[in-house]
């Protein structure tokens, strides 16, 4: 078994990206490298698992992280509270799906109850008396760190990460003109896909394949308007500017949003925020991904669209066939990629330094995780 934490196992992409080569095959094909990837990857560090807007008061969702199943809700404050999905009393899974609570959360088992900041409040016939140091503070639910940024829920198993705000550097402050808090989710699907997640966030990053992949969308997205969005923070950014708007106007019908800057009011932001989340924001809408690994070679799309706006049936109709039809040529190409790598025995490539220079960077935040470097990577104003 490849020991993946081993410095020597990315020697090979530590250089500069024009001397470095594309990530080991092994990385989207062998079993041994998934395993250690959740560990290191959605285990060790924050990941995006929800969207805000799926847990509004009174609501609990059910998520996995890193083969852990997770709980979020919202205290009676309205603070997001994330627990591991096990009953302090014997293990049993609290909440089998998303849905509506009450105030409390109650084991399906023995009625063991716990308010929504974890404490335990109840434990129906159980005689606390007779057991010798039983103390019901030490019983309450473990807690999962959880915080919201870009519209989107993270989650981190690991204590001991940087917060949000760190973890994605400057991206806060690129993104506050946009009032994401003002954004509403208007529809959401969920797509599996016969590729591994790095190859979907890959193809995200680069604007190298959009003649050849996406002819209807190089007319809304032209590949010489494209221009680098980087700073310091775990993510890989680039913009469109000026948006065209193609042959039907279907990025452009939505009514904008309010308050944006002169660059943002003309520009679309395209940023992939590490690990799992490729978000792209435009001046009237918004569509973000969130990408669950589900095995070597497979994963799982959960996409919404949101904008400032609600805007008409026929109009989100409109954008989101759009979307979908750009998408579909997406997962074409990446599960393309994925039989090359893994029935062609694909031996490993080189990067283009002007087009896939944001997947080097990428490939080094991989590596940083697991080799367990907490390093915040510069940006082009460093």
């Amino acid at each position: 078994v490849n020991d993946w934490s081993r410095p020597e196992a990315w020697e090979n992409i530590r250089g500069d990206v024009a001397t470095s080569t594309t990530l080991p095959p092994a990385a989207y094909t062998d079993s041994d490298y998934f395993f250690q990837e959740r560990a290191a990857i959605f285990g060790g560090g924050w990941c995006g698992i929800a969207m805000v807007d799926d847990v509004s008061q009174g609501r609990v969702v059910v998520r996995e992280i890193a083969d852990t199943s997770v709980i979020v809700t919202r205290n009676n404050q309205g603070d997001l509270r994330c627990y591991r999905n096990s009953c302090s009393h014997r293990g049993t899974e609290l909440v089998e799906d998303d849905g509506e609570i009450d105030n409390v959360l109650r084991c399906p088992y023995h009625r063991w109850t716990f308010d929504l900041d974890g404490t335990l409040i109840s434990t129906p016939l159980f005689d606390t008396e007779s057991i010798e140091d039983f103390d019901p503070n030490v019983f309450g639910l473990q807690e999962i760190r959880v915080g919201a940024f870009a519209g989107v829920i993270w989650a981190s198993l690991n204590p001991d990460v940087p917060d949000l705000v760190d973890w994605f550097g400057d991206l806060g402050n690129r993104l506050a003109g946009y009032g994401l808090e003002r954004y509403e989710v208007r529809r959401s699907v969920t797509v599996n896909v016969q590729a591994d997640w790095k190859l979907l966030t890959e193809n995200f990053q680069e604007y190298y394949h959009l003649a050849w992949v996406h002819p209807e969308l190089a007319k809304v997205s032209k590949v010489d308007d494209h221009y680098r969005f980087q700073g310091p923070g775990r993510y890989c950014g680039q913009t469109t500017t000026p948006i065209s708007a193609g042959d039907n106007d279907e990025w452009t019908t939505l009514q904008n949003g309010s308050g944006l800057s002169s660059s943002d009011a003309e520009s679309g932001r395209h940023i992939a925020l590490f690990p799992n989340v490729m978000l792209t924001l435009l001046p009237n809408h918004a569509c973000t991904f969130l990408l669950e690994p589900i095995g070597p070679g497979e994963s799982r799309e959960h996409i919404s669209w949101s904008s400032p706006h609600e805007p008409s049936p026929d109009d989100l109709d409109k954008l989101v066939d759009f979307w979908v039809l750009v998408n579909d040529q997406d997962i074409d190409i990446c599960q393309k990629a994925q039989r090359g790598i893994e029935r062609g025995r694909f031996k490993g490539g080189r990067l283009s330094p002007r087009f896939e220079e944001p997947l080097h960077r990428f490939y080094n935040m991989l590596a940083d995780r697991f080799e367990g470097i907490d390093r915040c990577p510069k940006g082009d104003l460093d």
